[in-house]
């Protein structure tokens, strides 16, 4: 394998999976690192929210997701042995022509990474594990890095993917500004249980003794096993040590952990990057923001932070400006910020309800430097159209893929990269993408420009 590349991605996760799956889709040149032996096996991140869902849909990977994952199955709560309700955590919805993913599904992260990496392998990629990032240092016109396995890279970017004690980000010194609560830990494994059904997620409450919820994990015989530890509380993460916690919590001598596949004690960050660029290196995900797990905003902000990324990495190594760069911490920053603060106000309420403002597909960057005209930088939904020549169209196919795409009502402009599509029946999708002549569409599917200027139309893109 070559030593010069491209970009050298720190980090094989979610975030890592997807920047690696975007680039490769775009020909750009790439190695993704990971300093694990081997990959990760366990379930930790496990609600994947529509807007990722669309995300994974353009990468080519929802049909494998739908059919591994599901939907969450309702919440039973126990107060010891009592029943106390049963409620969900998501209002059921139905898919629509705009979403046509509106259910967070349930899938453990491990199954999410496997089917990331098996999409990358479609396009010849491979993560090389048992490769730690040691150090790297950086000049005008690239990054040299080195391996534990003695390798020295060159690349001409390299992105941090590297998880919420990022080397990368330590070695550029930038700060984690945050709070950490030592006094807030969660103990997370995936587990075999007896004694209990799996069409629900079970939870039990013990005043003065806390919580734990098992969550039966999709297209699995596991569970996942979540508990808030009190403070001071000391518990082996152990077989044993979760046998005692269900024990003390839920009363119930009938329910039995019969086995411990995977276990992690999670302490509460909320944390944020004061950069997430420095040079010729960049933060994504963990790197740049860690958050509660309350809401399940973490793994899908990364994805999304990579989903950003991708495309302006590709367009710089192709000529574009190498300031396009900037507009990614200039879009994703505010973002980050606001999902922080959301996760945080759920868990400080343990909250275990969710709505429209967890699923991420308000999210956007209006008022960016990249959005102009009306509904500019806003999500573009997926819709049922015609082609002016009658051919049915579903929008989301016409934006899947690397390019640029414009929705015109009148005659097809054409530029080079761009594709272009004069829509017949506007009507059906005027209240989502207004009354402007040329809509256009980004790469990640978001309205870029609205305006009815074949001139301005041209000029943005030269710009980008």
């Amino acid at each position: 394998m070559s030593n010069h590349t491209d970009v050298l991605i720190v980090g094989a996760g979610p975030t890592g999976l997807t920047l690696a799956l975007d680039l490769a889709r775009r020909g750009a040149g790439f190695r993704i690192v990971d300093k694990a032996p081997e990959e990760f096996r366990g379930s930790r991140g496990k609600g994947l929210q529509p807007r990722t869902l669309e995300i994974f849909d353009d990468l080519g990977v929802i049909d494998d997701i739908l059919a591994t994952g599901e939907v969450y199955p309702p919440m039973r709560v126990r107060v010891g042995r009592i029943p106390l309700f049963q409620s969900r955590m998501h209002k059921r919805k139905d898919p629509t022509p705009a979403v046509p993913y509106p259910m967070v599904t349930m899938q453990p992260q491990w199954r999410t990474e496997k089917i990331l990496r098996d999409r990358l392998a479609e396009f010849g990629g491979k993560v090389e594990q048992g490769a730690e990032l040691i150090s790297f240092e950086q000049d005008g016109h690239g990054v040299t890095a080195t391996l534990g396995t003695g390798e020295t890279i060159r690349a001409r970017y390299l992105v941090g993917t590297d998880g919420g004690r990022s080397l990368v980000r330590k070695t550029l010194g930038i700060g984690f500004e945050g709070t950490t609560r030592k006094e807030e830990r969660i103990l997370i494994g995936d587990v075999r249980v007896t004694g209990i059904g799996r069409d629900h997620i079970h939870a039990w409450f013990r005043p003065g003794r806390g919580l734990v919820v098992l969550f039966p994990m999709a297209g699995t015989d596991t569970f996942q096993f979540v508990a808030p530890l009190p403070p001071g509380a000391g518990y082996a993460l152990t077989l044993d040590g979760y046998r005692r916690v269900l024990a003390e919590r839920s009363l119930l001598g009938s329910v039995e952990v019969t086995e411990l596949l995977w276990s992690s004690l999670y302490q509460v960050n909320i944390r944020m990057a004061d950069r997430y660029r420095a040079g010729r290196v960049l933060l994504a995900g963990d790197a740049a923001h860690v958050h509660s797990p309350a809401g399940g905003q973490g793994l899908n902000t990364g994805v999304q932070d990579a989903y950003n990324l991708g495309w302006k990495l590709a367009r710089v190594l192709d000529g574009a400006p190498e300031s396009l760069l900037d507009t990614y911490e200039e879009e994703r920053k505010p973002v980050a910020a606001h999902v922080l603060g959301l996760s945080t106000m759920l868990h400080d309420k343990r909250s275990h309800k969710r709505d429209e403002e967890t699923q991420q597909l308000l999210l956007g960057y209006r008022g960016g430097s990249l959005a102009s005209g009306e509904r500019a930088g806003d999500r573009a939904p997926d819709a049922r159209c015609h082609l002016a020549d009658g051919t049915p169209v579903r929008l989301f196919d016409l934006f899947r893929g690397p390019h640029f795409t414009v929705l015109t009502s009148g005659p097809v402009p054409r530029f080079d990269g761009v594709r272009s599509h004069e829509i017949g029946d506007w009507e059906r999708i005027r209240d989502a993408y207004g009354d402007e002549r040329h809509v256009l569409v980004r790469p990640d599917g978001y309205i870029a420009l609205t305006t009815s200027s074949a001139d301005e139309l041209a000029a943005y893109l030269a710009r980008v």
